[in-house]
C-alpha cells in the first residue's frame, strides 16, 4: 500500500524535555486523520516536523519527500493552516492574492476569489483589519487554492464560535477532499471533528497512545449501559471507566466478546471523546 506519511522511530527534544518519542507510524493517502491530545501532548511539534520547519531525529517521508532536506518541493503539494495566522498584517487581501500568484507554482487566483465572494471579505481590506474568523477564511481560501496534495490543519478554529467552526470543516470537505486527496487535524477538541474522521491518532506527553481506523476503533470499543446489579458482572471484564447515569451504571470497555456483554445491558458506539478521555486517564 503506498504510504503519504512514513515516521519511523521520530524523536525532538527542546533542552531536557522530550517532545516526541520515538514515534513511529504510518499513514495512507485518502485518509481525513484526527491527531489528538491535550495542550503539550506534541500535536503542533509533530506537525512542524513533517512540515520541516524544525530538525528531529529519525526519519520522516511525507509524499516521499524528505521534509528537511525537500522542504520547498514538499511546501508546494502540501497546505497548511496553524491557530497562529502568519499571514501579513500590513498587506491588503488583493496583495495577498498577488503575492501567492507569484510564489506558488500551483495557485489558482481564480478559485480562490470564487471563496472569498461567498465571505463577507473586502480585497481593498487589510489582513490586521480582519477579524479572526475573516482570517482563517481567508488562510482556507488561499491554501485550497492550492490543489495541494496534502492539507495540514493545527487547531484551525481555536477560539471561533462554533457556527463558524462548523461551516470551516464543511468548506474543508465540500472543496478539498477527495479519494486522492488527505487531510490531517490536530485538535484537542475531538468531538467537533469525530464525524468526519477516517482514522484516530491518540498522541500523550510525545508518545502514540492509539492509532486506529474508525472502522476498527468501533469494533474495538463499547458502551453499556447496566443496571446497578449487573455492575458487578461487568467489573470482572475489567471496563475502562464507569460512571452513574440516572440510577444506572455506564461501563467504557475494550476488547471484549460483545456477546457475552448483550445480557447484562444495553449496548451502543461510545464517542470518540469518551475514549480519548479513558485512555489519557480523565486528562481532556
Amino acid at each position: 500500500m503506498e504510504t503519504l506519511i512514513h515516521l519511523q522511530d521520530v524523536t525532538k527534544t527542546y533542552g531536557s524535555t522530550v517532545a516526541l518519542k520515538g514515534v513511529s507510524l504510518d499513514i495512507p493517502p485518502g485518509r481525513i486523520v484526527g491527531l489528538v491530545g491535550p495542550n503539550g501532548a506534541g500535536k503542533t511539534t509533530l506537525l512542524r516536523a513533517l512540515t520541516g520547519s524544525i530538525s528531529y531525529a529519525g526519519t520522516i517521508s511525507v509524499l516521499g519527500l524528505d521534509p528537511q532536506s525537500q522542504r520547498k518541493a514538499l511546501m508546494a503539494q502540501t497546505g497548511v493552516i496553524h491557530d497562529v495566522a502568519v499571514l501579513p498584517p500590513w498587506m491588503r487581501v488583493r496583495q495577498v492574492l498577488t503575492y501567492m500568484a507569484g510564489v506558488h507554482p500551483l495557485f489558482n487566483r481564480r478559485r480562490c476569489e470564487d471563496a472569498l465572494s461567498t465571505t463577507s471579505i473586502q480585497m481593498g481590506k487589510k489582513v490586521k483589519q480582519l477579524s479572526k474568523g475573516m482570517k482563517t477564511q481567508l488562510h482556507l481560501a488561499l491554501v485550497l487554492a492550492t490543489e495541494s496534495r496534502l492539507l495540514i490543519l493545527d487547531e484551525p478554529t481555536h477560539g471561533l464560535d462554533i457556527l463558524f467552526r462548523k461551516r470551516f470543516y464543511t468548506a474543508v470537505l465540500e472543496d478539498y477532499y477527495d479519494e486522492e486527496k488527505s487531510i490531517l487535524i490536530s485538535t484537542h477538541q475531538v468531538e467537533e471533528v469525530e464525524h468526519i474522521l477516517s482514522d484516530v491518532i491518540f498522541i500523550r506527553d510525545g508518545e502514540i497512545l492509539l492509532y486506529s481506523s474508525m472502522d476498527d476503533f468501533r469494533e474495538t470499543f463499547v458502551q453499556l449501559t447496566a443496571s446497578v446489579e449487573q455492575a458487578d458482572q461487568v467489573r470482572q471484564l475489567g471496563p475502562l471507566t464507569e460512571h452513574d447515569l440516572f440510577g444506572r451504571k455506564v461501563f467504557l470497555l475494550r476488547d471484549v466478546d460483545r456477546s457475552a456483554l448483550e445480557p447484562l445491558g444495553e449496548l451502543e458506539a461510545p464517542s470518540v471523546a469518551d475514549v480519548f478521555v479513558a485512555l489519557m486517564g480523565g486528562e481532556a
